[in-house]
């Protein structure tokens, strides 16, 4: 990771966002002949024929008509796509997103500073939010570095969505609440919600105007952990968030019928700056082996994950930490500029708060107590048994590779997505006799409100070099210069 967040004066996070090109309507024959490149490597040539006169077919019939009325749609949008991609990617959906569809993955600190170690949750738990805190600190001052692909400026609204943002359930179709404002702006919603042991709480994380510090926000982790290991544990309604989502607004609005107050726990929790996790459980994890870091980052306890939210941070017993989010607001890469910021400031300053130890007298947490009955005791019950039975069947293996690295590919004159892409390719030749229908994603923040597209890497060339890579009597010049050659064709 070369990303590092640094202060900057000159430019503002947001300054360019008005003056982006509006996305691109691609020709309606380059978006058929990409499709045919795209389907060939799976089809024979009898199949391949047929799919052709399939689409010649639609070129000069409704494509034509349908074209144009996304040229229309692009006359009066200045991205076209926008909301059809988030409704149809993420909103419309019905399954439990949590589940299917959110996002997240394990902390590089145990390569560090912050190797597993029991009893170090709440100490490395509130110098990490610390962190996590002055970068939104940075960005509600446009503080945060413009990033550029080249000198293309890359749009940046994906980084309003990482904080003060939750996602809500619809019946038919959810929305995405988001309550971030810049300095400039006005007032931003300035605390953060804990979740331990089914129970959840708040508590604001500036105080007299200054941010708390590690000492103070260890204060007040350290109070709500006693309450809770001291107390009975909550009815972990966050777990509810895992639910298919049509049940999810079903019972949300049956809990808010129960009790105004209900209402106000789940607006404060939307409007929460991000969800920080306390979670009893201690995976092994190792710089070498992720593994069961991550599956319990991604599928541990629901009752202690507010799914919904764009930004969970999981604090694990023994130290080590996990991300995990919602999917729907904003793609990884704007996650991982933070993290990335993050662990910088962590390895900087050795994993330690080197300032004062000094704790002013603050409120304490308030616990959000939700009024529940028997039928949403039972729903949660419901949602954890369907949700324990469905991530069972997950697998998961999560390995360091450190053999090499992007510098040795490089020096062989090969992109490193490249390099990986063919070797996904080769691995699924090798297991299956066949090429592998595969999915990479593409960036389009060169444009306004640009997310991501679609690219597929499985092209004609590749399949010949899979086959050349397992023919004992093909003459290659090299494998390294045949792959070369199929980087140009992707």
């Amino acid at each position: 990771m070369e990303k590092q967040v640094q202060e900057s004066a000159e430019e503002r996070t947001f300054q360019y966002q008005s003056s982006l090109p509006s996305l691109p309507l691609p020709p309606l024959d380059e978006s058929l002949s990409k499709y045919l490149e795209s389907v060939k490597p799976f089809l024979n040539e009898e199949e391949y024929q047929r799919t052709e006169a399939i689409v010649k077919k639609f070129e000069n019939g409704i494509g034509k008509e349908l074209h144009q009325k996304l040229v229309e749609r692009a006359k009066t949008r200045r991205n076209w796509l926008e909301d059809w991609w988030l409704n149809v990617a993420y909103l419309d959906l019905r399954i439990a997103t949590q589940i299917h569809c959110n996002m997240g993955g394990p902390a590089p600190f145990i390569e560090h500073y912050w190797p597993s170690k029991e009893g170090t949750q709440i100490e490395r738990a509130c110098i990490n939010i610390w962190h996590t805190l002055k970068f939104w600190e940075l960005l509600r001052e446009e503080k945060v570095p413009i990033e550029r692909s080249r000198d293309d400026v890359l749009d940046m609204n994906q980084f309003r969505m990482l904080f003060n943002t939750c996602k809500v359930p619809g019946i038919t179709r959810d929305s995405v609440c988001n309550y971030f404002k810049t300095a400039t702006e006005g007032e931003c919603p300035s605390h953060i919600m804990v979740q331990c042991r089914g129970r959840v709480f708040t508590f604001d994380a500036i105080h007299e105007g200054n941010m708390l510090t590690p000492p103070e926000i260890s204060r007040q982790l350290t109070y709500i952990q006693k309450r809770c290991h001291s107390e009975p544990a909550g009815p972990g309604v966050a777990a509810l968030t895992s639910n298919e989502r049509t049940k999810w607004a079903q019972i949300r609005e049956y809990l808010i019928g129960l009790d105004p107050k209900n209402l106000a726990h789940l607006e404060k929790i939307q409007k929460s700056v991000f969800a920080i996790c306390l979670d009893d459980s201690s995976p092994h994890a190792t710089p070498e082996n992720y593994t069961e870091v991550t599956r319990l980052g991604v599928v541990g306890d629901p009752t202690v994950r507010w799914g919904d939210k764009s930004y969970n941070c999981i604090f694990f017993s023994n130290g080590t930490s996990s991300a995990f989010c919602d999917h729907s607001p904003f793609d990884a890469m704007a996650l991982i500029t933070m993290l990335v910021y993050i662990d910088r400031k962590i390895i900087e300053n050795e994993g330690k708060w080197k300032g004062s130890d000094k704790v002013r007298d603050l409120p304490w947490p308030e616990e959000l107590v939700f009024t529940v009955d028997q039928k949403v005791i039972n729903e949660i019950g419901r949602t954890k048994e369907i949700y324990y039975e469905k991530v069972s069947q997950l697998e998961i293996v999560s390995y360091a590779f450190t053999s090499f690295g992007k510098a040795l590919i490089r020096k062989k004159k090969l992109h490193p997505d490249t390099f990986v892409q063919l070797a996904l390719q080769l691995a699924y030749y090798k297991c299956h006799g066949r090429p592998g229908c595969c999915y990479e994603t593409a960036m389009t923040r060169r444009f306004y409100h640009g997310r991501t597209e679609t690219m597929r890497p499985c092209t004609m060339e590749a399949v010949e070099w899979c086959k050349s890579m397992l023919d004992p009597s093909a003459k290659l010049r090299t494998p390294t210069a045949d792959a070369c050659s199929v980087c140009k064709a992707q």
